[in-house]
């Protein structure tokens, strides 16, 4: 068993509701959540909207690998009315969104996947949820638990002008 760490995002719709739906799908397809954060909302991050995000952190226990894990990901994201992720790196309102942030110490390079997620340290609506349940766990390649990574995000917003890391 893994002990993964997601986060889930939503700006179109019922967002809490859609989160919530999909923390039931991941509980019902992919394993046992010991905890999940509270839901945070933040400003889209990469492209302008008017429409914020809620953002929950989710801890998954499971027995999927981290490729089969994805899978069971992009197709509850599917049965949630999510038509594709981007193929791009322009971002867009989306009815859900779930991000494999962290699989137990993992460090994986696909075409398809990548873990740790490549930009969870810069990304304070990732950050804020996740050391909620998560404080002491280690990146597995910055070798820092995620409160020191939401410590720099946070020290670095503070003294910086780019908004996109809120």
């Amino acid at each position: 068993m893994a002990n993964v760490y997601l986060c889930l995002g939503s700006n179109l719709g019922d967002r809490r509701q859609q989160l919530i739906d999909a923390i039931v799908h991941l509980s019902e397809k992919a394993g046992t959540i010991p905890a999940f954060s509270s839901f945070h909302e933040s400003p889209p991050w990469g492209y302008s909207s008017p429409r914020l995000f809620l953002n929950v952190a989710v801890h998954l226990v499971t027995p999927l690998l981290p490729v089969e894990l994805l899978a069971v990901t992009q197709q509850i994201e599917r049965s949630l009315g999510r038509i594709a992720k981007s193929n791009t790196d322009q971002y867009t309102d989306r009815l859900i969104d779930i991000d494999i942030l962290l699989y137990d110490d993992a460090v994986l390079q696909t075409p398809d996947l990548i873990i740790p997620h490549p930009l969870m340290h810069e990304r304070l609506f990732t950050l804020q949820p996740l050391a909620e349940i998560a404080p002491a766990i280690i990146h597995p390649v910055m070798h820092q638990p995620v409160s020191e990574l939401l410590q720099s995000a946070l020290s670095h917003a503070a003294n910086s002008s780019n908004t996109c890391l809120l």
